[in-house]
């Protein structure tokens, strides 16, 4: 039904799907039967979380991302809800927290203990109450830190400030009483100063959240959609539907004219809802069918064709619902820039699947792994509620990098105490005694070495604790698994020896000088 071309130029053009091996998929999983539009899966580096089935209320599985296989039947649920589950997210700057929304018109907040599960968790950190009907979607910011939106089937949309106190909450910041029916769909711009949603009135608006206003309207007849998307900072919209015939569509849209698409596709005639998903990093978009086993990706330009069709991976197994591994808990030694987990409830499993892009050298590619956003919010809730935008902090994914623009530190203004110090001292000839030179040398080596310390991935530091740490690596159980280890062991030798290195450097270094002063000294 649709053409592309033969050949695109781009290093993204031989990327393909991998799906895990059995013992690294999780099974026995009883995923849920609810026919509600959502993915119904979430996933960060430390957790997945699956909504599942229930006697007598809502409930949701949390395992740890290790923990593959056979799931127990009696593995504990996280199940407060009185009606089912709709939507769970994990919030995006703190992997041990998760939020959830139900039938039972309520929003809940849960924390998740570093440790596994013995019972069931029943009691939630927050609960926020303020929608008249059941709760379908729910989103965090991305760059600000506690702000929770909320959607449901009273037609509005609650904006939420977690960072209170209370444990429950009745009152949002912001009620966004637009929409004239359900809101199928939200998705936010890079800074989140912009909301688009897709409406059951087949309509799609940009909306300015603190605002309350409606920027943008597409009321283009011929697209009936259903999910919406921000793509990026490319000034763009892409949206999926249904065209006049029921045949599945896709769309492009200008940002700021949703007047007539861009571009405008029929894929086939299948009836399966798509879920558009995007990757600003390396701009790919990655349409997938509900109830059935396809992935579409293509690459977006800023230039006309903009959609450009890449590839299509297959699988004879459907999928109900899908969750999106963040850039940060991806191989970069298997030059995986992308993983699925999807469900499939026909065999009650969950099975993951990479994106690779197949290249043959080893090392570090940084030209497919640009600068990610970090788990680090870029803003306060009040500030962002005060009107403030700013872009999320970026992360390198290179191994023993931290984040680029970390969080301003307000604990050390011991460096200007000195400087002055400094000139005082530097009256004599514009020199120091040698005793003080030193003493200030080792403060500043010792506060490289703590920096080095705080450089180092969390999940680096718990591997190094004696108790039991389900984030710890299980022992290799295939040739694949102890090849890994072998490369990552490999890595980390690298990396020690390049820190040995810089520290044989620096002390050559400081014996120079000292020789240095020792003879200036002599001298007078």
């Amino acid at each position: 039904m649709s053409w592309h071309p033969q050949y695109h130029s781009s290093k993204f053009r031989h990327v393909y799907g991998k799906a895990a091996s059995k013992e690294k998929c999780y099974d026995c999983v009883p995923i849920t039967r609810n026919v509600h539009d959502n993915h119904f899966c979430a996933v960060n580096p430390n957790f997945i979380a699956v909504v599942t089935e229930c006697a007598g209320g809502g409930a949701f599985l949390v395992i740890p991302i290790k923990q593959t296989g056979k799931l127990d039947p009696h593995y504990p649920k996280v199940c407060g809800h009185k009606g089912n589950v709709l939507d769970i997210k994990w919030n995006p700057f703190n992997d041990f927290v998760i939020a959830s929304c139900s039938e039972d018109t309520t929003v809940k907040i849960w924390d998740i203990p570093n440790q596994l599960l013995k019972r069931n968790i029943t009691s939630p950190k927050k609960e926020l109450l303020g929608h008249a009907r059941r709760v379908g979607l729910i989103e965090w910011h991305p760059t600000a830190d506690n702000i929770l939106f909320s959607s449901g089937y009273d037609y509005k949309i609650l904006i939420w400030n977690l960072d209170v106190k209370e444990t429950v909450i009745s009152t949002p910041v912001k009620i966004l009483d637009i929409h004239k029916d359900v809101v199928l769909s939200m998705s936010f711009n890079t800074d989140g100063s912009l909301l688009a949603t897709a409406c059951r009135d087949r309509k799609i608006r940009v909306l300015d959240p603190r605002a309350g206003t409606v920027l943008q309207e597409a009321s283009y007849k011929s697209h009936r959609v259903n999910k919406v998307l921000f793509l990026g900072n490319m000034k763009k919209l892409f949206s999926t539907g249904t065209s006049q015939w029921n045949n599945r569509q896709i769309a492009l849209w200008d940002e700021n004219d949703l007047s007539v698409p861009l571009v405008e596709e029929d894929l086939d005639g299948s009836s399966g809802l798509l879920f558009p998903i995007y990757d600003s990093d390396t701009h790919m978009l990655y349409v997938v069918g509900k109830g059935d086993g396809n992935i579409r990706y293509y690459e977006i330009s800023s230039e006309k064709p903009y959609l450009n069709y890449l590839m299509e991976y297959r699988s004879h197994l459907p999928q109900k619902g899908i969750g999106m591994m963040p850039k940060r808990g991806l191989d970069v030694s298997a030059c995986e820039i992308f993983r699925f987990y999807k469900l499939i409830p026909t065999k009650s499993m969950i099975e993951p699947i990479s994106m690779i892009v197949p290249r043959r050298s080893e090392s570090y590619q940084e030209d497919i792994y640009p600068l990610t956003a970090a788990a680090q919010p870029a803003l306060t809730a009040q500030e962002w509620l005060n009107g403030v935008n700013k872009g999320p902090l970026l992360l390198s994914l290179r191994p023993g990098s931290g984040a680029v623009n970390s969080l301003p530190q307000f604990l050390e203004p011991e460096p200007l105490m000195k400087t002055t110090d400094l000139r005082q001292q530097q009256g004599w000839g514009g020199r120091m005694p040698l005793e003080d030179k030193q003493k200030r040398r080792e403060i500043e080596d010792s506060r490289k070495q703590l920096k080095v310390k705080e450089k180092l991935p969390k999940n680096e530091q718990m591997c190094f604790s004696n108790g039991f740490d389900i984030f710890e690596c299980p022992p290799p159980k295939t040739e694949n698994e102890l090849l890994q280890m072998f490369y990552r062991q490999q890595e980390e030798i690298r990396r020690l020896r390049e820190l040995v290195n810089q520290r044989d450097v620096q002390i050559k270094q400081l014996k120079l000088e000292l020789r240095n002063l020792c003879m200036d000294t002599g001298s007078y």
